[in-house]
């Protein structure tokens, strides 16, 4: 089944980019609630990677074939590629699981989750009102992604601190350590949308 019918413009390919992404990282919450079924998880959110590799190479082809972008096309290939950023580092912090055969989750995690989760929504959310060039509402988003990368660097913090406390074990803080900060790289990424996203407002509006 094709990602993309023919007739496909860039601004529903961005939104199921985003859509893609939107569901890894639901995925993901629910992993980080209760690790169970790893392997079968993991390998879903794996899958949805993949498409969104699809859908990342298949905008990259379109710019290369179009000669009329709806935005300047260095913004279309940077917030794609942005986009393809965070659903990486979701999908190498699922994959750390299973790499390091955890089996018991941390309230951090599940926080961690959860924030990003909300963010990557309203990554979703902002690229949907791009289209109508519903400015306003595109500017309100990246208002909360901002907001909330900023509490993902909050409970990164808390995170490392409880490891570093509370944790004897060393390897096992170097285990969460590497989730964590795949999980706050990947909010950094939600901020980069959000600078494009803006940019692309000051030049249309």
């Amino acid at each position: 089944m094709r990602l993309l019918p023919k007739s496909t413009d860039f601004f529903e390919i961005f939104d199921r980019v985003a859509l893609n992404i939107s569901n890894a990282a639901s995925l993901f919450v629910s992993l980080m609630e209760n690790l169970d079924n790893i392997d079968v998880r993991v390998k879903e959110i794996h899958e949805l990677e993949q498409d969104g590799d699809i859908l990342t190479h298949d905008v990259i082809k379109k710019l290369n074939k179009t000669f009329i972008t709806p935005i300047d096309r260095e913004d279309l290939h940077a917030l794609v590629l942005a986009l393809d950023d965070i659903l990486d580092l979701i999908w190498a912090a699922a994959d750390r699981l299973t790499v390091f055969k955890l089996d018991k989750t941390t309230k951090e995690a599940v926080k961690m989750s959860k924030d990003l989760h909300a963010t990557v929504e309203f990554v979703h959310k902002a690229i949907k009102k791009l289209k109508g060039k519903n400015y306003s509402h595109v500017q309100e988003y990246c208002i909360e992604i901002n907001k909330l990368e900023n509490r993902i660097d909050r409970d990164f913090r808390t995170a490392l601190g409880f490891l570093f406390d509370e944790i004897k074990d060393p390897i096992l803080i170097i285990k969460w350590k590497e989730i964590y900060e795949h999980l706050e790289d990947a909010s950094d990424k939600c901020e980069d949308v959000a600078n494009i996203l803006e940019a692309v407002v000051l030049k249309n509006a």
